[in-house]
């Protein structure tokens, strides 16, 4: 502990590097799709399309310390059951990590990752349906670390369930 702490008139070498490190590398686009299947027509319709938002993030581990984080954002606006239009993106960042405990990989790649890579892709998608011709969209700010503990707890419950149900037969009185 004295070692690691430098304490006792001890110094690190130089270069020691024990501390935890994270960082987005760099950002790019994958995929980008934009479908307009009714213009002209569509700029003539008079009700207010629905919009529809999906997200789904995907990581992949590229070497030991750089994983790829992708964040498809989906946006589909229908009227009368008719497409007005319709954006698929797949934005990805490379995150570097070096020296993270093992519990807080996960945390990083699923919560703080597309919190910082989703202004940018938000953006893409704002221009994308602009240049479209229709007004941009701005989309709004997604909580992901909220959603990471929501999904972490469901899964906790989900696998809780599943061993009450094995190890309990008596049920409630």
């Amino acid at each position: 502990m004295a070692e690691e702490e430098g304490v006792g008139g001890e110094q690190q070498t130089n270069g020691a590097d024990n501390q935890p490190q994270a960082g987005i590398i760099s950002q790019y686009v994958k995929d980008l799709s934009f479908e307009n299947p009714n213009a002209p027509a569509v700029f003539q319709w008079q009700t207010q399309p629905k919009i529809e938002v999906d997200f789904n993030i995907g990581v992949g581990q590229l070497a030991e310390d750089v994983h790829e984080v992708a964040l498809r954002v989906e946006v589909r606006a229908t009227a009368d059951g008719q497409t007005a239009f319709a954006v698929d993106l797949l934005y990805a960042g490379l995150v570097a990590m070096r020296n993270v405990p093992e519990d807080q990989i996960q945390p990083f790649l699923l919560a703080e990752a597309p919190r910082i890579l989703f202004p940018f892709a938000r953006q893409i998608v704002s221009q994308t349906v602009q240049e479209g011709g229709f007004p941009p969209l701005l989309l709004e700010p997604i909580d992901f670390h909220g959603l990471f503990l929501q999904r972490s707890a469901q899964s906790e419950i989900g696998e809780a369930g599943n061993s009450e149900e094995a190890g309990d037969t008596t049920g409630l009185a």
